[in-house]
């Protein structure tokens, strides 16, 4: 009966996100005239879409920690596809990804649509990138990324990279900042392997989303959110970096 959970789940799923992404581009035909790089009502059709991701799937879902009130970014591990259901369920934010993402069938229009910042990891393209950071952040937009640089088993963090650190030491923008590392746990069903929802390396997309959908029994997420670090209290990129690293390995059980 595998086929059939998949088959229900699979088209509620793409019946709640491409309705809700509908209503959404028409709302931001009023909204960015209005209001510009400013987003101040589409982010929460958004999290609507995300919360009842995990409903259909029949998922847990839980969070521990407070999130940030002060302006500035958000870092996390990566462990999955799933990450962007279950990082922007509870939190406004807009995800920093590789330019490559954007030509993804489906998943590029999604993510064009709800304001994702795209980047090349060319050093020749750095200056602007760093000053279209500077202008988002500077919209009050909470931008989120993945320092490890790429996804892993959810049993690790990887070493975080600290050059996308960088535009948040700009002088217009130090003195105000704060980075919220955050922590997201997977745990896998009921005698399943503990890197059941991990998605990494040369793993297939449609494979691994059928046997998600598939599922007889769900485990579960947690999210959790540190203390906000404030940036004007880190000599440079590289020393906050280390830190954010700290705290998200140490959310993490399964992590040395």
């Amino acid at each position: 009966m595998g086929w059939v959970r998949a088959i229900l789940r699979g088209t509620a799923l793409f019946v709640v996100t491409f309705g809700c992404l509908a209503i959404l581009l028409l709302v931001r035909l009023i909204e960015r005239p209005l209001f510009g790089l400013h987003r101040p009502v589409t982010p929460h059709i958004t999290q609507f879409v995300c919360r009842a991701a995990f409903v259909i799937l029949g998922m847990r879902y839980k969070v521990t920690g407070h999130i940030m009130a002060e302006r500035g970014a958000v870092v996390a591990n990566h462990a999955s596809w799933m990450d962007i259901f279950t990082l922007n369920a509870r939190k406004r934010i807009y995800f920093v990804s590789k330019a490559e993402v954007a030509k993804w069938p489906g998943i590029g229009w999604l993510a064009r649509s709800t304001g994702t910042v795209f980047i090349n990891r060319n050093s020749r393209e750095a200056k602007q990138q760093k000053e279209m950071f500077e202008a988002r952040l500077k919209a009050g937009h909470k931008l989120l990324f993945f320092p490890e640089g790429t996804s892993t088993d959810g049993m690790r963090v990887l070493p975080f990279k600290s050059t996308l650190f960088a535009a948040f030491f700009s002088d217009e923008l130090r003195d105000f900042l704060h980075v919220q590392p955050v922590t997201v746990v997977y745990r896998a069903p009921e005698g399943e392997d503990a890197r059941y929802y991990g998605w990494w390396g040369d793993m297939e997309f449609g494979p691994h989303i059928l046997k998600t959908l598939a599922a007889r029994r769900q485990g579960s997420v947690e999210v959790i959110y540190h203390p906000a670090l404030r940036v004007a209290d880190f000599e440079n990129r590289k020393e906050l970096a280390l830190a954010c690293e700290s705290a998200v390995r140490a959310g993490l059980p399964y992590s040395a």
